[in-house]
């Protein structure tokens, strides 16, 4: 069986560097891309499934030219793993439409209160203990940073939150589901790539039909209304490049780096992605918005350095 990934130990060091910083590129930029994406086609359920079928594709394609090995699909696997990829789906479709009615550092600061829900349904559903002291002030300073940037929001919108929120809750269901499938499936990394982004592509047309998306689609390209143009074409292959670009350079730098620096990374990269954000345009939050989601992002680094993980565990969210 060939490797994911095979490394030189004479060329180590260039190795790792060159997988972190595509990884902390990809990361940084994926976001702001999305955003971008869905500002100039504003079909969030088709937007998502193009970006399925790049992933599932180009995960086929790369293996039959033997540059990774994903596990083959088997049905038995595929019916077990099926309910994990619907919850992806919709956080991720959550996302899309989250990114559709409000700015970046809103689905950042949404995104950064998954560590104090996921705590929280910790404690619930599977009896785990109260974190440690700092663990739990961290929890805290996020939610504390989190409640500000809403209440300072000037462009809050029933509509926006009520996504915020589904991508929250759909997000933190996905995280202790899918760690469970992936303890207990026995895949390999790409193998759970490829077997998400194609279950995904599947479920995709029953939410296009079902969102109302494909009547407004149609109608708007049988009427004249809606032409597609280069910006708009250049936007959805970027975000769909990205999307799949992430997950090579996510799994490859968990490979190559410990959980701990790893995770360090996914909060730096936050932080590079509102700077990218403030700096392209004015899609982004208050002055006042903003030292909050500081304060969010300052309790995940808090978070982080408070928890250990003994083995790192591969996670069907290294694009997101």
């Amino acid at each position: 069986m060939p490797e994911i990934i095979r490394f030189n130990p004479n060329k180590q060091h260039y190795g790792t560097t060159t997988l972190i910083t595509g990884y902390a590129l990809c990361s940084s930029l994926l976001a702001v891309i999305n955003k971008f994406a869905i500002a100039k086609f504003n079909y969030p359920a088709l937007l998502t499934a193009l970006q399925y079928l790049t992933s599932s594709l180009g995960v086929w394609v790369l293996a039959k030219f033997n540059l990774l090995h994903h596990d083959p699909f088997k049905f038995p696997i595929a019916k077990k793993f099926f309910p994990a990829a619907i919850v992806f789906y919709l956080a991720i479709f959550a996302n899309t439409n989250l990114l559709r009615h409000a700015n970046v550092e809103t689905s950042i600061v949404f995104r950064s209160l998954t560590p104090l829900l996921v705590a929280v349904a910790g404690k619930a559903f599977r009896k785990q203990p109260y974190p440690a002291k700092l663990t739990f002030m961290s929890l805290f300073i996020i939610l504390g940073g989190a409640v500000g940037y809403v209440v300072t929001d000037k462009g809050f919108t029933l509509v926006a939150y009520l996504w915020a929120f589904v991508y929250s809750m759909t997000i933190t269901v996905e995280m202790v589901y899918v760690k469970h499938m992936v303890m207990n499936l026995g895949l390999n990394t790409w193998g759970f790539v490829f077997y998400n982004n194609l279950l995904s592509l599947m479920i995709a047309p029953f939410f296009w039909v079902l969102s109302g998306e494909c009547g407004e689609l149609f109608a708007s390209v049988s009427g004249g209304r809606d032409r597609f143009e280069l910006v708009a074409f250049v936007a959805v292959c970027l975000s769909c490049l990205f999307g799949l670009l992430i997950s090579f350079f996510g799994f490859a730098a968990r490979k190559a780096i410990s959980a701990t620096a790893f995770t360090v990374t996914g909060v730096v990269n936050k932080f590079l992605t509102v700077l990218i954000n403030i700096l392209i345009w004015d899609k982004h939050a208050t002055p006042i918005g903003l030292v909050c989601l500081l304060f969010t992002l300052a309790g995940g680094v808090l978070y982080q350095q408070s928890v250990t993980s003994p083995k790192p565990v591969a996670s069907v969210l290294a694009r997101r």
